[in-house]
């Protein structure tokens, strides 16, 4: 078993939604009792492509699947709700990126852990340390350590209202 985190965003077809029905088939990758989930965040999209505003979350859970497993897993999920790619940052139905799996360093073709943006993205970070405040990323740096006032400015944590 190992420990793993999963960034999840949406800004088409019900961003609220579209993380639920995610959450609800990350739960069939999770090992029992260990899947958790962070507070949904608004934030502005990146990059210069006009579109709406994200939901994001990050997920953690136990899992025996491989890393190269669990993206293919990660990435039928997104095809099963509508995630198409074609524009590079553009609007999506649901994005999943593998942010950390264990302490593990991976540099492949189809794979980078940890995430290669996580350390600059407010709508990772915050997330993440909704989950794991104390956690060391596999580089040594402390999460709490890459959050500053802007980042948290940045973002606003959903409601039940929203």
């Amino acid at each position: 078993m190992i420990r793993v985190f999963v960034a999840l965003g949406a800004n088409l077809d019900g961003p609220v939604a579209q993380l639920d029905r995610a959450c609800e088939a990350l739960l069939s990758l999770a090992a029992p009792g260990s899947f958790q989930v962070s507070p949904y965040y608004r934030s502005r999209p990146m990059g210069d492509v006009v579109q709406p505003d994200y939901v994001n979350a990050v997920a953690s859970f136990d899992t025996e699947l491989e890393p190269l497993a669990l993206l293919d897993a990660l990435q039928a999920i997104e095809a099963s709700q509508g995630r198409e790619r074609l524009i590079r940052w553009g609007a999506r139905t649901l994005d999943l990126d593998l942010l950390l799996y264990g302490d593990s360093l991976i540099q492949t073709e189809r794979l980078t852990v940890p995430h290669y943006g996580m350390k600059q993205r407010s709508f990772v970070l915050l997330p993440l340390y909704d989950l794991a405040p104390t956690l060391i990323l596999p580089c040594g740096s402390a999460l709490e350590s890459l959050i500053n006032q802007t980042m948290r400015d940045e973002l606003h944590q959903l409601t039940q209202d929203d």
